[in-house]
């Protein structure tokens, strides 16, 4: 851009001292371009006409498309003009398009401030992956903000379903003390199912809390994130000054610290509205509006209806939970939280479990697996297993390997008996002591470690053969090789 002082320079040269465009612009180090604008020179006169484009033809055509569809981009408009007879370069038509095209309209807002105890804002938030009992998960950050006072509460969850939403709203408004008349969500399947324009269908599991603690549950607009904009505000705050260089160890460990920095921290701050009141004593001033919780709270468990396998496992998550064995193929309700796994029958409880976060993992009880093994030992054809047991002390882990492996006894104890005459009491131990600390439990496991064990001894091969009944058993003598003659 030229300045003032060379303008007016261009111009006394030009007037007075008659110089040319090329010596004005090579003393003066501009542009050609330049010193012909600030002259006046090669820009049409007012009264000329202008000359014809390519695209003039097709202007009409494009504004009426632009005005119906304006984020449509310039190549498919191009596509469009060139079926009907456009003959000009895209390049040029692009330029046209990005000077016609209808600039985007800007939406003014009126700040608005809800009344004490009126409404709250939900959303959750991405925070990274975590390792858990042995599995990388995705770990997300749980926010609710009343939105008068901007007080918040929060935590850390793994899953992000329906059961997880209502959990975490029951313990955020027992955090506050109360609730506010509105909660504002976001548009997720887990909240609403079905919208159509200002038609929406909750999830059923939601709107039956919201029922139950006597809420309105409100949706912002598709696509319109600054209609929740005080919990988008509160986000990004606790990325700044909570999440910012911050590693999430455990589930425990960050809900600890998320609390202790909400009461420390975020609700120390000065409102961003009643300043110099800080959010804790906004807060204090909105606590006596908020809805009383009703009591008991609602319960927010998982009830499902799940089939007991063969092996007395129920599945949920993924994860294989073990049930008493007598419940085998039966049907129990599964009620679950983000603590525990229960299984009941009835209204009786059959088995309680720590809930595991893994992926396909076994989560069994001692106390089913020893039950297990007595019934299978009960059922089984044991035929020589105090004979085995009386050998090999450590057969008592080799058979209960078996049974909790759906092997059937009565074979696994047949081939360890034969295998027992082969290679004899010691050798057959000293095996079944070995594969046993190894961790195996398979026969053919337990025969390789008895040749082994054979083999190191420098012993004969076992072998059992059996002679027709014509062959009579005799003991053969010995003879010294020396007395036959070489021949």
């Amino acid at each position: 851009m030229t300045t003032p002082d060379q303008e007016a320079r261009v111009r006394r040269l030009w007037a007075v001292e008659h110089w040319k465009v090329g010596t004005i612009a090579t003393q003066l180090d501009l542009h050609t371009d330049a010193v012909k604008r600030i002259l006046g020179l090669g820009v049409a006169r007012p009264d000329a006409p202008p000359r014809p484009r390519l695209v003039d033809p097709y202007a009409g055509l494009i504004a009426e498309t632009l005005e119906r569809y304006p984020s449509l981009r310039a190549s498919r408009l191009w596509d469009m003009m060139r079926e009907r007879g456009y003959p000009g370069a895209e390049r040029t038509f692009r330029a046209y398009v990005a000077k016609v095209r209808p600039l985007p309209r800007r939406e003014v807002y009126l700040r608005t401030e809800s009344l004490p105890g009126e409404q709250a804002q939900i959303d959750w938030a991405y925070v990274s992956k975590i390792s858990i009992d042995g599995t990388e998960r995705g770990l997300w950050m749980f926010v609710m903000v009343l939105s008068h006072s901007r007080a918040m509460w929060g935590e850390f969850v793994i899953d992000l379903t329906v059961h997880s939403l209502c959990r975490s709203l029951v313990r955020a408004s027992q955090a506050f003390g109360g609730m506010t008349r509105q909660w504002l969500f976001d548009n997720p399947k887990i909240v609403v199912i079905e919208r159509e324009g200002d038609a929406v269908r909750f999830h059923p599991t939601l709107r039956e809390l919201c029922d139950e603690m006597h809420v309105e549950p409100r949706l912002c607009a598709v696509r319109r994130p600054e209609h929740k904009g005080k919990v988008e505000r509160a986000i990004r705050y606790v990325r700044d000054r909570f999440l910012s260089g911050r590693m999430i160890a455990s589930i425990a460990d960050g809900n600890t610290a998320f609390l202790r920095f909400i009461d420390e921290t975020a609700h120390a701050r000065p409102h961003p509205v009643l300043a110099p009141e800080t959010v804790a004593n906004v807060f204090a001033e909105e606590r006596p509006r908020l809805l009383l919780l009703p009591s008991p709270p609602p319960n927010t468990d998982a009830v499902i209806a799940v089939k007991v396998d063969r092996q007395a496992f129920v599945r949920f998550d993924t994860n294989r939970y073990s049930v008493p064995p007598q419940y085998a193929e039966r049907t129990l309700s599964l009620v679950a939280d983000d603590m525990t796994v229960r299984a009941l029958s009835g209204a009786a409880c059959v088995a309680t479990h720590a809930r595991s976060y893994g992926r396909r993992r076994i989560i069994e009880d001692s106390a089913h697996r020893a039950e297990i093994v007595s019934q299978r030992r009960q059922a089984a054809d044991l035929k020589g297993r105090d004979r085995l047991r009386a050998v090999a002390p450590s057969f008592a882990s080799l058979l209960e390997r078996w049974a909790l492996g759906g092997r059937s006894l009565a074979i696994q104890v047949t081939r360890a008996i034969k295998l027992l005459d082969l290679y004899g009491d010691e050798i057959f131990a000293a095996a079944v002591a070995e594969i046993v600390e190894r961790g195996l439990h398979d026969v053919g496991a337990l025969a390789v470690a008895c040749d082994r064990r054979r083999r190191a001894q420098n012993r004969a091969v076992p072998i059992d053969v059996e002679m027709p009944s014509h062959i009579e058993d005799r003991e053969v003598v010995p003879h010294d090789l020396e007395t036959y003659d070489d021949h």
